[in-house]
């Protein structure tokens, strides 16, 4: 019989609780550190290796005898006796020889640190290459024999999809379910799924199936209802719909990758809406379009790059003022006007195409600017994705309204056991443990990284570097070396492709138009003389293994050809070299032409930086690699800001509207 305590726990809120503030926050904030600390690590390798030797004896023991001591620990673990440091070695030992048993993998010391420290509810800083899959895994073992619903959340559909698939053997080896949901999935396969003891999926699709549930809830508010209504009704052990409801309810969950899901992708809240046909304002935004192409800026708006704000200059009010009267009655109103007019002026100068999004059979795809994913679903709000159709000479689409909406920290924060694991976490620790109270900690490589970083080379012009990088890779792909090039946007990736094939270089292309084939790109990426374009971390989650001989010419060089909008991407990027012992090197090639260092610093100055730069001055490089630390430490902050923000508009909506009565 599960206890009402580890039945529902935190997530038997409606709302999560907002962060604590003054001495409660600095309270948290001394004990996530002192949870994640290095005596934290030390403790847990020490535990490993412990777990490691009983796990030895556990591989020596015949099929049979395994089977039985997962069937045993399974059953404690349904009476509630999971929580003791006992258990937990006995468990992790035994998951730990059924990996070995079905998957032929052995875990390390290291992955077993990384597992037992998401048990106890904490996020494992593990480097690219170490395993965090499988780490993953030993941990959902363990929390899937509770029997409550527990969810796996990876970077995207292929990543869900493929590790369910793959870990499929193991899972029922140890007697846990397991399945996976993707944006394909219809509504009786989601049921099917969240039917598992454990599901696979992206934190998108997870949002909004429980945004849809609450929907079809009605009066039932408190998310964990739907679990005790699953099991009153019998769901558990059936695929039947219970008033339509796909999901179980909210418990425990793992996030993989959890800088991007917890922290990049945090910044724009999940919306499901509904389209309607509004032709007066199709009409008008065609209009505003036309007055956006007649604005110049400088004379009649300034636009402010770091806050992507424009603001109409006196004469831009004047122009506005005369060409208000070519609007419906009802959009002629100044503030009216304005508004949409400024809406196709911020369409124009901030979101670029091969950038912030493509165009597809006449249709406008978002794309994701911390991992160059596309996001085919999605669509921008309050009229921008209409301004950008019309910017592009398409249709503009319905307008739509907006049914029900909640930000990925607020989510993330409903359930009653939140880990994870993930490569780079030491920018983002303190907004872990302030927003999500999740404590990191870092477990060491297991094998030491031999990486070599080799200084940074600025160019004044992005044609120079582009030439520069061409030639660069040309060289080292002439020593066997497999190149992995590191840009920022589609657009980047096509102009760098075009140098290639201008000199020569054979070269396969990863970038947010060809997204079914990132796992396979990467996976060959560490071929000898292979040379990969790739937009960000595209291919996140796929290992690049080195081919036969590889090694001893030097391994992967990874060579970044923009500086990325957090340094943690560019760590991301770098990680990607010199996996689990191997020998590698990365590089960054870097313009004064980048909109990253235009966003925060005048024309004048890189322009005088660029004279510098041409006349050879002592220091000027040194200057240039701070303003580009500056800017992506500024571009970090304001990112924070938005999701503090996010986070405010949360709770005023949760205390000012009701989603059905409590």
């Amino acid at each position: 019989m599960i206890s009402p305590t580890a039945q529902f726990g935190r997530s038997v809120l409606a709302e999560p609780k907002p962060p604590p503030t003054g001495l409660l926050s600095m309270f948290r904030k001394i004990r996530g550190v002192v949870r994640g600390g290095r005596l934290a690590s030390f403790r847990l390798l020490r535990f490993a290796t412990k777990t490691q030797r009983l796990m030895q004896k556990r591989i020596e023991a015949t099929e049979e005898e395994l089977s039985e001591i997962l069937d045993s620990l399974r059953s404690q673990a349904r009476r509630g006796k999971a929580a003791s440091k006992t258990f937990r070695m006995e468990a992790l030992a035994a998951v730990g020889a059924a990996a070995r048993q079905t998957l032929g993998l052995k875990p390390y010391r290291e992955q077993l640190a990384g597992a037992s420290a998401m048990s106890l509810g904490l996020l494992a800083e593990m480097s690219t290459g170490e395993g965090k899959t499988l780490t993953v895994a030993l941990a959902t073992v363990l929390e899937g024999w509770r029997g409550q619903p527990c969810h796996v959340v990876t970077a995207n559909d292929y990543l869900a999809q493929r590790d369910c698939e793959w870990l499929t053997p193991f899972y029922a080896f140890c007697g846990v379910s397991v399945s996976y949901v993707t944006g394909a999935s219809k509504p009786e396969q989601r049921r099917a799924s969240y039917v598992s003891d454990v599901t696979y999926l992206t934190s998108k699709e997870l949002l909004a199936d429980f945004l849809r549930d609450r929907l079809r809830q009605g009066r039932v508010r408190h998310p964990s209802l739907m679990t005790a209504r699953s099991l009153l009704s019998g769901a558990s052990v059936s695929t039947e719909p219970v008033d339509g409801i796909v999901t179980r309810g909210l418990h425990s969950v793992f996030v993989d990758e959890a800088d991007a899901v917890l922290v990049d992708e945090a910044v724009t809240p999940l919306i499901i809406s509904q389209k309607y046909k509004d032709e007066a304002y199709a009409e008008c935004a065609r209009i505003a379009g036309s007055i956006a192409l007649a604005l110049k800026p400088g004379e009649h708006y300034q636009p402010d790059f770091r806050r992507q704000e424009v603001k109409l200059t006196p004469a831009g009010i004047d122009v506005l003022d005369e060409r208000s009267k070519d609007f419906p009655p009802i959009w002629r109103s100044f503030h009216r006007a304005n508004e949409i007019v400024r809406q196709a002026l911020t369409a124009r100068e901030f979101f670029l195409r091969g950038r912030d999004y493509a165009v597809e059979d006449e249709k406008i795809i978002l794309i994701d600017r911390s991992t160059g994913r596309p996001k085919p679903q999605s669509a921008w709000r309050k009229g921008l994705h209409q301004a950008i159709e019309i910017k592009e000479g398409l249709t503009p689409s319905d307008a739509t309204e907006t049914l029900a909406s909640m930000s990925f920290q607020n989510f993330f924060r409903l359930f009653s056991k939140l880990a994870g694991t993930t490569g780079t976490t030491k920018r983002a620790v303190s907004e872990f443990i302030k927003t999500y109270d999740l404590p990191v900690v870092r477990i060491p490589t297991h094998e030491p990284c031999v990486r070599r970083r080799l200084p940074d080379r600025f160019f004044s012009t992005e044609e120079e570097k582009r030439t520069a990088a061409t030639e660069e890779v040309g060289r080292i792909r002439e020593t066997g070396r497999p190149v992995l090039v590191g840009v920022d946007s589609v657009n980047s990736s096509e102009l760098l492709a075009k140098h290639f094939l201008e000199a020569g270089i054979p070269f396969d292309l990863l970038n947010a138009t060809r997204l079914e084939e990132e796992a396979g790109i990467i996976s060959r990426a560490g071929e000898l003389g292979k040379v990969t374009i790739a937009t960000n971390v595209a291919g996140r989650g796929t290992d690049i293994v080195l081919q036969d001989g590889v090694a001893k010419l030097g391994g992967l060089h990874v060579l970044a050809t923009e500086p990325m909008e957090t340094g943690r991407v560019d760590d991301q990027l770098r990680g990607r070299a010199g996996r689990q012992g191997d020998p590698g090197s990365t590089q960054c090639f870097l313009s004064l032409e980048h909109d990253l260092l235009g966003r925060f610093f005048p024309k004048v100055l890189l322009g005088s930086c660029a004279s510098a730069l041409a006349g050879k001055v002592p220091g000027v490089r040194l200057l240039i690699k701070g303003m580009v630390t500056y800017s992506q430490r500024r571009n970090e902050r304001l990112a924070r800001q938005r999701r503090q923000m996010l986070m405010q508009r949360d709770k005023w909506l949760s205390e000012s509207l009701t989603f059905g009565a409590s």
